[in-house]
């Protein structure tokens, strides 16, 4: 998320002030990035924010950096773990 200054006939576009919103199941964080110049062939997406609006569910909880970190790791552990015991379970037909 940031502010669009610039952009061109490419998708090139310049975020000013711009920041990653990292979420991990009830947690959130905005890790701020400052200046970025984004090559036309990396932008999906592109849309606008409504400031005064809400934009994500009260049940949220705003984090550290340090927290969503921690959190990410933990997600992705569980999801390796996950992979592991499936592989290992692949034997068994289960259908």
């Amino acid at each position: 998320m940031g502010t669009l200054r610039s952009f061109d006939q490419f998708a090139n576009a310049v975020l000013e002030g711009a920041c990653e919103r990292v979420i991990v199941g009830d947690l959130y964080c905005d890790i701020p990035l400052g200046l970025y110049v984004i090559r036309g062939e990396n932008v999906v997406l592109i849309g606008e924010l409504d400031l005064e609006r809400e934009e994500l569910p009260e049940h949220m909880t705003r984090v550290s950096t340090a927290e969503i970190k921690r959190a990410q790791k933990a997600e992705r552990e569980a999801s390796d773990l996950k992979g592991t015991m499936r592989k290992r379970m692949e034997f068994l037909d289960f259908d």
